[in-house]
């Protein structure tokens, strides 16, 4: 029935019911609690116009759409530009992890759209694109290097033979719809995965001590996008990977359904020529790219901004973004190369801060103030709830029911005064007898 009153309808009526539509039914959190839409900075250049054209015909997030173009693109431009801080290469692949509110986010419609963009690079796309993660000596294997060992042949002379045949292109684009599945895998004992997605972020030299496992891979280029709900995130991520830096080596993004497209929108009719040689241009660019540097302008900016970024935040949401510094400038590189230009510009820089800014309030929304370890969490929760009349020691184990051991709260309460979030007060009882109380100091 629904599709023969579809036949007879015009586009007229369409347009009509589309436009009656309560988009807020397509939010999963009320929009006060919601990040920020991105800043108009944030869509400099080719790489805002590419979100532009696609934005009106699909249901993907913006944030969405931008993240996995920054990623795709890190990546096929391969291991050749890069920026040099201090005595480190930082080359421009990415990670990002794309986090819905529920499964309906169309966080894989976002990559979908993405990834048509760079059919252009045929073998690329069909050979350096996987997915799957399941264990580090896994990882390395797509990108093993050529090993070779001595043999001595029936007559006694020693040979050289490939043992281990190599991987000739490096680049690696990982894409994760699951990534909850990943970040499992992580807890598994013994699983190295973790080890080495942390050296694929940092110089792409990997290799797993692991007696069955001679493989090994040098200049490794993987980039990593992986997909998944608040939820789960704050449910499989576990303190360990908080606290060794994997999780700060990924950019965080919010996203949602951006609108209700009943008809799917009219991509199919947009004349992506012009785009597509451009990013066709810049690919081309960026892989013979080297050292990019900042010009006069955005220096005096990155002189200006660099204490922050490089300062830190307290609790987990500072360790979710201790990497800022190196983060902004890979993104700014991005940027650059999508501009055909080797020099990281003042536009490029505040494009990349923009971005920033994005991950800063995801990161925010997803985390809140949490400190990563349970008990102080708890404990913090409790004396903000008891306010000025503050909580003793006793009523603090009172409120774990007496099953906390001591050690425990007294780590939990030491970090809450390191993190100047709360603070003790000695006074006596009516007997006379000493007491220690915590307050919250926010």
């Amino acid at each position: 029935m629904g599709k023969n009153i579809l036949e007879h309808m015009t586009d007229e009526d369409i347009e009509i019911i589309e436009a009656s539509i309560d988009k807020s039914q397509t939010e999963d959190y009320p929009v006060s609690t919601w990040p920020s839409p991105l800043a108009p900075e944030a869509y400099y250049g080719l790489a805002g116009e590419i979100v532009k054209t696609i934005e009106p015909h699909t249901e993907a997030d913006p944030a969405a759409l931008l993240f996995s173009l920054f990623v795709l693109f890190g990546n096929v431009i391969g291991r050749s530009a890069h920026f040099v801080a201090e005595a480190d290469k930082h080359y421009l692949n990415l990670f990002a992890c794309i986090v819905g509110t529920t499964s309906k986010g169309r966080k894989g419609v976002s990559i979908g759209q993405i990834k048509n963009l760079f059919k252009f690079n045929e073998e690329w796309a069909r050979d350096r694109i996987t997915q799957g993660m399941s264990s580090g000596e896994g990882l390395i294997w797509v990108v093993r290097d050529e090993q070779r060992e001595h043999k001595r042949s029936k007559g006694g002379e020693q040979k050289e033979v490939v043992s281990v045949d190599g991987v000739v292109d490096k680049r690696l684009m990982v894409i994760e719809s699951e990534f909850a599945s990943t970040i499992r895998v992580l807890k598994r004992e013994g699983n190295t995965l973790s080890a080495i997605i942390r050296k694929a972020w940092d110089d792409g030299s990997l290799q797993a001590l692991t007696k069955n496992s001679p493989a090994k891979a040098t200049g490794a280029h993987i980039s990593i996008i992986g997909h998944i709900t608040k939820d789960e995130l704050l449910r499989y991520l576990d303190n360990t990977e908080m606290a060794n830096g994997f999780a700060n080596r990924f950019l965080f993004a919010c996203v949602r359904r951006s609108q209700c497209l009943p008809e799917g929108g009219c991509l199919h009719k947009v004349n992506f020529t012009d785009i597509v040689n451009r990013l066709r241009q810049a690919t081309e660019f960026g892989q013979k790219a080297e050292e990019l540097k900042r010009d006069s302008e955005a220096r005096l900016l990155w002189y200006e901004i660099y204490p922050e970024l490089s300062e830190g935040k307290p609790g987990l949401l500072g360790a979710m973004l201790a990497r800022s510094e190196a983060q902004v400038m890979r993104i700014a590189c991005i940027y650059a190369l999508l501009d055909l230009s080797d020099k990281i510009s003042l536009k490029h820089l505040a494009a990349a801060l923009a971005v920033w800014d994005y991950v800063e309030a995801s990161a925010k929304f997803i985390f809140g103030d949490s400190l990563g370890d349970p008990a102080a969490d708890e404990i913090l929760s409790a004396i903000r709830k008891a306010g000025q009349e503050g909580m003793t020691r006793t009523e603090i184990s009172n409120h774990f029911g007496r099953n906390k051991p001591a050690q425990e709260l007294n780590r939990a309460l030491k970090l809450l005064a390191e993190r100047d979030l709360a603070y003790s007060s000695k006074g006596l009882y009516e007997t006379g007898r000493p007491i220690e109380k915590w307050f919250s100091k926010k």
